[in-house]
């Protein structure tokens, strides 16, 4: 039997019906663009099963425990900032295999300058300037040489990791932030403690991911960055500049990078020269699921950041089932391809 709304849309004109199809099919093409709609989605559904299994088994899945959220709070924002870059720099069509080793070079700058007297605002301007300039660097490379990003930002991976050997001496000592030079202010602004174990670091997670939303799904820096990934002779018959654009985006990228390096060094105070090995994968990854295209042109900021939660996710889970640690690795591997599919068929949904 015929519902009601079946008969009021079998009453209405064609002409209004296709508009109505036209009008959500643009809509949802915009939402899934710029809000991530099926990562959302996914993401609620499993915070809920993750939540359902905590209640019914609070002792054998303490995944609502403080200790846990403290982990989690801690470890999401930074990895976030590396995603939201990695995935604007994948939107503009490049691919940047550099930002491990290279915040790692950041947050070893800011460790040591930090240790030796300076202020918590200084050191921390002077990694997101250095990551700005380190991501310049090789904008500037790929811009001039017009050689492919990922084999120019693999190489500049390689020279960053000898450049942390190079800064502390060689001897590969772990710089260090002494407990006694914590100041007050260093930890409440970074590092406070808020309600049941979540840490200050996520209002600097949900302040820059707004900022960086609105520039890039509102403004017309985003508009550009967009069309370079999409199509770069396209874009530049309408006077848009590949190169300055490819820049911006570096730099966007850079200051994320530094900014990163900030909050991982306020968290873990030492630094091993070397290590982070792998976090660019977990970066690239996380833009994927998010929605970003790795052949450019199409990305969501806040995907990226729900993205680093799926990651995040996952690892409680196999850390409170006691899993091997090599199951989250197989894990990374296997969401690369599984969302880059999911992806690919929600576009054709969305056109």
């Amino acid at each position: 039997m015929a519902t009601i709304e079946d008969a009021l849309q079998s009453s209405s004109p064609p002409s209004q019906r296709a508009s109505r199809r036209s009008s959500l099919q643009a809509w949802y093409a915009d939402r899934r663009g710029r809000g991530a709609v099926e990562v959302t989605a996914l993401f609620v559904l499993l915070q809920v099963g993750c939540v359902v299994f905590a209640l019914k088994f609070p002792k054998s899945f303490a995944y609502l425990d403080k200790a846990n959220i403290g982990v989690m709070s801690q470890s999401i924002p930074w990895l976030a900032m590396l995603a939201i870059g990695s995935g604007i720099v994948m939107m503009v069509g490049e691919l940047d295999l550099s930002i491990a080793m290279a915040m790692g070079f950041c947050e070893m700058v800011f460790v040591t300058w930090y240790s030796h007297g300076h202020s918590a605002w200084v050191s921390a301007a002077v990694a997101i300037l250095l990551g700005m300039a380190i991501a310049l660097i090789n904008a500037i490379i790929i811009n001039v040489t017009k050689i492919a990003s990922f084999i120019a930002t693999l190489g500049m991976a390689s020279f960053w990791w000898g450049a942390q050997q190079w800064y502390v001496g060689g001897n590969g000592v772990a710089p260090r932030i002494p407990s006694e030079k914590v100041s007050k202010s260093l930890e409440t602004v970074f590092r406070a403690s808020l309600w049941h174990g979540f840490r200050g670091q996520m209002i600097w997670l949900v302040v820059v991911t707004a900022l960086v939303a609105v520039v890039v799904h509102r403004h017309r820096i985003g508009n550009h960055i967009l069309a370079v990934g999409g199509n770069e002779n396209a874009a530049r018959s309408i006077s848009i500049n590949p190169k300055r654009v490819r820049i911006v985006a570096f730099l966007m990228l850079g200051a994320l990078v530094g900014l990163a390096a900030v909050l991982k060094g306020v968290q873990e105070k030492t630094l091993i020269p070397g290590t982070g090995v792998g976090y660019e994968l977990e970066a690239i990854t996380a833009a994927v699921i998010g929605g970003t295209a790795l052949r450019g042109g199409k990305g969501s900021v806040v995907g990226a950041v729900l993205g680093v939660g799926f990651l995040k996710t996952f690892q409680a889970i196999s850390l409170l089932t006691q899993l091997d640690a090599f199951y989250y690795k197989v894990y990374v591997g296997i969401m690369i391809l599984a969302f880059a599919i999911i992806n690919q068929f929600f576009e054709r949904r969305a056109k």
